[in-house]
């Protein structure tokens, strides 16, 4: 009997917890008689390439996999079906449009349905896949938790564990040396991670990139603290931080078929903004970076990815085809793909963990 063949593919950064959502669209399919698992190579990428880089992922393949970070498909944050990078004779480089041609060759592989798991980017990628008439569902992935669609993304605990481990080794340090620790996160445009691990690390500020930050108000903070015996002081910023006027450190990107910006290096910044408003104490600048997106996956993620594996299925099952899985607590569900890149998840300033951190007396560098 000719099976049914739903294709699974991982794009744009890496993230905790991929290999459980694989492993999860493999495990209930197989509770179907006339279904396999296929998988992409590097996105969209193992489709287009000659040759194309598919896989069969049965049981023996996904076995024990849940527990390993990364993907075992592999990712890419560059090209794609509708930006495809081609250098042409001068020796410059261009972009294709080779969505026509990749949804032909799905029809030759004998595709049904697409489950792309991503974040904004890779959905936004799905939307327009949908519009050219492709079968496709998306699963919601990103360590930011930008994605308004849903209450939580998986990869983003991990992420704010990792974090949270990173200030509380920082406290050690900064104590014993009576200095001032700038601990940098990832989050792109949104603070969920700053805001999470400065909460949970017992930060004195936290700098979000919703909340323009004045350098003067940081160093009143930090002297205030030190003035009470506090003795040191920690301080997590986000990657896509500002001060007051608008400055962050944010720089094109010069990756062929990448036209995401890159972010890093905000907490540099900050340090020489805090030397000049001549704050009298040793500062050092810790900048996390991929720590965050690597390693094993926490308890939570792996079940939140699990749980969106098996939706996944069961909506091809259904021909819930242009939708993105969910988590709307306690219920996992699906929401149209116009709905799920519609709006950026950022920190809303009446968000209940701004309160609680200005309640706990954490300075949002804003007072």
């Amino acid at each position: 009997m000719n099976k049914k063949r739903v294709l699974v593919l991982t794009g744009g950064g890496d993230c905790p917890g991929l290999n459980a959502v694989i492993r999860a669209i493999v495990k209930r399919a197989e509770n179907e008689d006339d279904w396999e698992v296929i998988g992409s190579i590097r996105s969209f990428d193992g489709i287009l390439n000659e040759p194309s880089e598919i896989v069969v992922l049965n049981d023996t393949i996904v076995s024990g996999i849940h527990f390993r970070g990364g993907t075992i498909l592999g990712t890419t944050t560059k090209g794609g079906p509708f930006a495809w990078p081609i250098k042409d004779n001068d020796g410059n480089w261009s972009e294709a449009d080779r969505s026509d041609e990749m949804l032909r060759k799905l029809q030759y592989l004998g595709v049904e349905a697409v489950i792309n798991i991503g974040g904004d980017g890779s959905q936004k990628i799905s939307q327009l896949l949908y519009e050219k008439g492709l079968n496709v569902i998306g699963v919601p992935k990103t360590i930011d938790n930008d994605l308004s669609a849903t209450d939580l993304t998986f990869g983003f605990q991990t992420a704010v564990q990792i974090a949270t481990e990173s200030v509380d080794k920082l406290v050690t340090t900064a104590a014993s040396h009576s200095r001032v620790m700038i601990m940098e996160v990832m989050g792109r445009e949104a603070g969920w991670i700053a805001l999470h691990s400065a909460i949970a690390g017992g930060a004195d500020v936290c700098i979000i990139p919703e909340i323009p930050y004045d350098p003067a108000l940081v160093v009143k903070h930090i002297k205030k603290r030190y003035k009470q015996g506090g003795g040191f002081a920690i301080i997590v910023i986000a990657e896509g931080a500002k001060n007051v006027h608008g400055e962050g450190v944010k720089k094109n990107s010069v990756e062929i078929g990448n036209p995401n910006s890159r972010l890093g290096g905000v907490a540099y910044k900050l340090e020489n903004e805090l030397k000049q408003a001549e704050l009298p104490f040793d500062i050092r600048v810790t900048v996390l970076g991929h720590l965050q997106r690597g390693g094993v996956p926490i308890a939570y993620d792996r079940v939140l990815a699990s749980q969106f594996g098996i939706k996944a299925f069961e909506m091809v099952l259904n021909k819930e085809f242009g939708k993105m899985v969910a988590f709307r607590q306690p219920d996992v569900i699906s929401v149209p793909f116009t709905e799920a890149i519609s709006q950026y998840n950022y920190v809303k300033h009446d968000n209940y963990l701004i309160n609680t951190a200005r309640g706990l007396g954490i300075s949002l560098g804003d007072e």
